[in-house]
């Protein structure tokens, strides 16, 4: 029998933090991770060798970019099977192929011959036994000027010097991307209805809700 905390969340769940770059969450996924007292999986962003590449030239460096975060995403879905569960993740496999590698593709960005390659390794991956789905995935959302604002406050050069189309054209795909969403349970949550930063106590009402969707999900298993 798997033991649940106070919140009926389950302790060898695994949950996904999803949603568009600077919404948020990293915050999310370690407020999470702290509370629950799970194991934290973080996309490699600060030792990435293609990130900063990637942003001066997309046609160029996209399809290593994805590669790169392929093989890290698969690594740490092996790690959370072999550690038997009770973790928070920061950005699901499911968006690197349903937003990222498609979005540059069908804008030219990376060729067929690149996309064909990535499709098949995802879903390869995506066989094998070390691949769990998630008990929920958390989609955080927001405007776009909301976001565009979390984007400036962030900071990061690479992302200063994007145009807005291209953040616009991402906000509309995650927007389609998440309707259409359907390999686990999904808890939507808007980015003004929390703040982690100023008000820690915000967190209770979502872990409530997770606890109710997890449970739901699992009782009709």
């Amino acid at each position: 029998m798997t033991h649940s905390n106070s919140y009926g969340i389950p302790k060898d769940s695994i949950i996904t933090i999803a949603g568009m770059v600077g919404v948020g969450k990293s915050t999310m996924t370690r407020t999470l991770a702290q509370r629950l007292n799970f194991q934290t999986s973080f996309e490699k962003v600060d030792n990435n060798p293609y990130l900063d590449k990637f942003y001066s030239d997309f046609k160029r460096w996209s399809f290593h970019l994805q590669i790169f975060f392929l093989a890290e995403r698969f690594k740490e879905q092996k790690r959370m099977f072999e550690y038997g569960g009770g973790f928070i993740q920061d950005r699901s496999i499911y968006e690197d192929t349903g937003i990222f590698a498609r979005m540059h593709y069908e804008r030219g960005t990376m060729s067929k011959t690149d996309y064909e390659t990535y499709t098949n390794l995802f879903e390869a991956m995506v066989m094998t036994p070390y691949f769990p789905h998630p008990d929920l995935l958390i989609y955080l959302e927001g405007s776009f000027e909301d976001i565009v604002e979390r984007i400036n406050q962030r900071g990061r050069p690479m992302e200063q010097q994007t145009s807005m189309e291209y953040w616009k054209e991402m906000h509309d795909r995650y927007t389609k991307w998440i309707n259409e969403f359907n390999a686990c349970p999904v808890m939507r949550l808007n980015i003004r209805d929390y703040d982690l930063i100023n008000d820690e106590s915000s967190i209770e009402p979502i872990l409530e809700r997770m606890g109710y969707y997890i449970q739901k999900a699992r009782s009709k298993k």
